[in-house]
């Protein structure tokens, strides 16, 4: 038990201490990370919940249609509902940065306890590859739903909302291309390989970006 929970939480831990860290001017409170991280872990029992009524009543003939509605959807727009409804008007958001940091935080309290439900039910030999997709990808999600809603909140009035908007059609858009590869292709290495890559370098691209934002800021 304390291997697999061990394996479940180590990923998630990495990833969040290195986008926290890389936060150089202003690191968030630790007690407003560790809240969004527990807000995404709670997220992940109704998500199931509906997914498995969802799958049970057979709302959806086709699987592709499942997965982007009952997966893509559902658990970025929840995502980013409690991150919109709670931190987008907290005061500590307070710099572009934060929001890639409480997206992240969020995203990887999901992907967390889901990374643990999956280890206790199927085994800690998996561990390894949840960690490079699943639980990666639910982190670089993170990234760039936080990006866009900072983006969103320190722009101009006229642009606000369409940069609000992308923070939510963005990451659910990625996740349902992402869960689409692992379920419609006998060869689906293939194709995930090049997504992730893909992923990896647009999510850093844009964390570096918002970093520069602040520097550009703290300029004399």
């Amino acid at each position: 038990m304390i291997a697999i929970i061990s394996a479940g939480i180590a990923p998630g831990l990495a990833l969040l201490s290195y986008f926290y860290l890389k936060d150089q001017y202003d690191a968030e409170p630790i007690y407003m990370v560790l809240r969004s991280f527990i807000f995404g872990a709670l997220l992940v029992f109704p998500i199931m919940f509906i997914q498995y009524i969802l799958e049970v009543e057979a709302v959806f003939s086709s699987e592709i249609l499942f997965t982007f509605v009952a997966v893509g959807f559902l658990e970025e727009f929840f995502k980013w509902f409690i991150l919109f409804f709670t931190i987008y008007q907290h005061v500590h958001f307070d710099e572009h940065y934060d929001g890639i940091v409480y997206g992240v935080s969020l995203s990887l309290g999901f992907a967390t306890l889901e990374n643990i439900l999956y280890l206790f039910a199927n085994g800690v030999e998996y561990a390894l590859g949840r960690a490079i997709l699943p639980v990666s990808s639910h982190a670089l999600f993170g990234v760039l739903m936080g990006y866009y809603l900072g983006k969103g909140k320190f722009s101009n009035v006229d642009h606000r909302k369409k940069w609000v908007l992308l923070s939510c059609i963005i990451p659910i858009f990625l996740h349902s291309i992402y869960d689409s590869i692992l379920i419609s292709h006998m060869n689906w290495r293939y194709f995930i390989l090049p997504f992730m890559l893909f992923l990896w370098w647009f999510a850093l691209h844009k964390a570096k970006k918002a970093r520069v934002k602040i520097a550009e800021t703290k300029l004399p």
